[in-house]
């Protein structure tokens, strides 16, 4: 048997110690919070996140639980739609639903412990850093320069009754910030993000509500309709913080999954999929090969991919939330929505 300890309880974290046989591997998971959290917003399960949990043995009961993510628009402040977003094979579903199915799938035989991990456990087996944009695990392995980034913007979102029609969905592109909104199961799941002053640690919940209902005063009734639901008990407020580049997920025995190696900016909704897929390959992988051999096919596997898609969506973060080309990148967004309706246009003729 071999120890395997787990820094931090959250999607990763719950995945890997879901994943992994419990008859090769005595495993210990360690979380700081006593309880899941009770408030979280919905998260776009992509397909190859899909085949993850289905692995796990828990995508009938997200589909159960979720919610299809179909077409949406990409619109002006105003909701003038400028380009249509298609959202085929996408699956909606809570993180508060998320984590309590991954937290049931984790087998009776692992050791929990509710504490707050300050330094790396003796090296008497593997040490996966599940714990996030500010892993210790990271620190401690990888030195200073893998500190945490706190970038200049907010990150606002929740969860409202109200389910929105069909012509408000989509993403809202204004000058340095964006308003997002999709149905979920129960109401209206939106986001929104700018430049803020606010953080970079803790950030008041009703003070970031308030800055928000200020910054989209002039957005679309709907936008507003949603904002008006908005409270601190169902929303969450934080500053968006990236991890720097990394060559290496792996050192000797210790090993980083989800945001402790490759914290990105929201504007993929990559960041809890890639969660997923990283745990559930290195537990595929660890069950099969010795350890030494699992971790270097993990790294093989992921970390171009997870670099790339991190850079991606670093990029789509500054296009969408542009200030000094803002004009330029309306009517670039225009004419590719022109484009498209043409394209689609000579495909129904077509048929």
């Amino acid at each position: 048997m071999e120890n395997v300890d787990i820094i931090g309880g959250g999607i990763a974290g719950l995945a890997l110690a879901a994943r992994l046989d419990p008859g090769r591997f005595t495993v210990t998971l360690h979380e700081q919070r006593p309880q899941l959290p009770t408030v979280g917003t919905t998260l776009a399960m992509w397909p190859e996140a899909q085949r993850a949990l289905s692995r796990l043995g828990i995508l009938g009961a997200v589909r159960g639980r979720g919610s299809v993510i179909s077409a949406g628009a990409l619109r002006n402040p105003g909701g003038e739609p400028v380009l249509s977003m298609e959202g085929e094979g996408l699956l909606g579903v809570s993180r508060t639903e998320l984590l309590s199915l991954l937290d049931s799938a984790v087998p009776g035989v692992v050791r929990r412990v509710t504490q707050r991990v300050e330094s790396l456990p003796a090296p008497a087996g593997l040490t996966v850093g599940a714990d996030g944009v500010h892993s210790v695990v990271r620190q401690a392995a990888w030195g200073k320069r893998s500190t945490a980034k706190a970038t200049p913007f907010l990150a606002i979102r929740g969860v409202v009754p109200t389910v929105p029609s069909p012509g408000d969905v989509g993403e809202y592109w204004g000058k340095g910030e964006i308003f997002g909104m999709a149905p979920a199961v129960g109401g209206t799941n939106w986001y929104a993000s700018f430049r803020s002053h606010l953080g970079p640690g803790r950030v008041d919940v009703e003070e970031a509500l308030e800055e928000t209902r200020g910054r989209y005063a002039g957005y679309s009734s709907a936008v507003q309709q949603v904002l008006s639901q908005a409270s601190d008990e169902n929303s969450l407020a934080q500053r968006i913080w990236t991890t720097p580049p990394l060559a290496r997920y792996a050192k000797g025995r210790v090993v980083l999954i989800g945001d402790a190696a490759h914290a990105m900016t929201p504007n993929l909704g990559r960041g809890a999929c890639e969660a997923l897929i990283d745990a559930v390959t290195l537990g595929g992988l660890l069950n099969d090969l010795p350890i030494e051999e699992a971790l270097a096919k993990y790294e093989r596997k992921r970390v171009l991919r997870t670099q790339q898609m991190r850079l991606a969506s670093s990029l789509m973060g500054r296009i969408s939330l542009a200030q000094r080309w803002q004009p330029a990148r309306d009517a670039l967004l225009k004419q590719a929505g022109k484009s498209v309706s043409r394209t689609h246009g000579k495909a129904k003729t077509s048929k």
